[in-house]
């Protein structure tokens, strides 16, 4: 099982020459960034933990993730939804249904209690006893340092041998969970990491980061206009496409084409102005990739 140690490889997208860290030939069932994240947890030798306990959406990535993580260590997946549509509770598919035939069990809050009530409040109200280990949403936790920290030093070690120099590392982010820690771990080799705001918006991915307890942070970089995340904007599929025509690996559609857009390649100015690196994940479901643009941004 593949949860480290990932190729890096080279492409050009727009007349920019980059390279790719493919976290999307990780493992399937951890899909990019979970794996690094998680690692911490594969490590967890403790005979009191009995359960795994997660929330998200019926459809996460974190969902199969965590439920090939419980399988693996025997624990049991309890991973709470707000609702699961009847249409999915009757024809299962996706990470769904995968994390149900791994065993976990997804539950719904709104079938557990009367009152709306948010997946976290209630494991934090009747889930939070002896036995269970709580993993938030999306991973963002302190414990998926070590993970990202092993990230950051498969690249340091690339740039290493493949002399690569002034490089910026560039990711989309969720919790901003990665982007935090390879920051924390790149910036004394003097490399930037720079992110955008895929969920929510710049003030709350701020607001995530603080909630991890770091104080020194990764340059975010702002979209032209607000960014519903979810939604299939044209240009954001005109972007993946042109990706996928370009470099033969399909990106995420979710996160990569609003971070390729904040960094402007393909003829708008960039902020960026020096030999970058961007991270993201290739393949829909992986969530870190590393292209890394060797040129001046700013020229076109």
């Amino acid at each position: 099982m593949k949860l480290n140690q990932t190729p890096v490889t080279q492409h050009t997208f727009e007349g920019f020459t980059f390279f790719l860290k493919r976290d999307d030939q990780l493992h399937p069932h951890f899909s990019g960034n979970k794996a690094r994240k998680l690692m911490a947890l594969l490590e967890v030798e403790d005979p009191s933990v009995t359960h795994l306990i997660g929330y998200g959406s019926p459809q996460a990535n974190s969902l199969l993730s965590l439920a090939a993580l419980a399988d693996m260590k025997g624990w049991q997946l309890e991973f709470y939804v707000d609702r699961i549509p009847a249409w999915l509770k009757e024809t299962p598919i996706g990470n769904y249904r995968e994390a149900l035939n791994l065993g976990a069990k997804v539950l719904a809050v709104s079938e557990l209690v009367s009152e709306p009530m948010h997946p976290s409040e209630y494991i934090q109200l009747h889930r939070s006893g002896e036995g269970g280990l709580v993993v938030p949403e999306g991973g963002r936790t302190p414990i998926a340092e070590k993970g990202v920290a092993g990230l950051a030093q498969e690249i340091l070690t690339w740039a290493e041998e493949a002399q690569q120099s002034n490089l910026i590392v560039a990711l989309p982010s969720g919790t901003g969970t990665t982007a935090l820690f390879l920051h924390k771990h790149l910036k004394p080799h003097g490399i930037e990491v720079v992110t955008c705001a895929c969920v929510g918006g710049t003030d709350y991915l701020i607001e995530q980061f603080k909630e991890l307890g770091e104080t020194d942070f990764p340059t975010v970089l702002q979209p032209e206009t607000k960014h519903h995340f979810g939604k299939l904007y044209p240009q954001d599929y005109q972007v993946w496409q042109s990706l996928l025509e370009q470099t033969g690996v399909e990106f995420d559609l979710l996160y990569d084409p609003l971070m390729w857009r904040c960094l402007n390649i393909g003829g708008h100015k960039t902020g960026v102005s020096r030999c970058s690196i961007s991270i993201r994940a290739a393949l829909s479901a992986t969530r870190v990739c590393c292209p890394a643009i060797n040129a001046n941004m700013a020229a076109k």
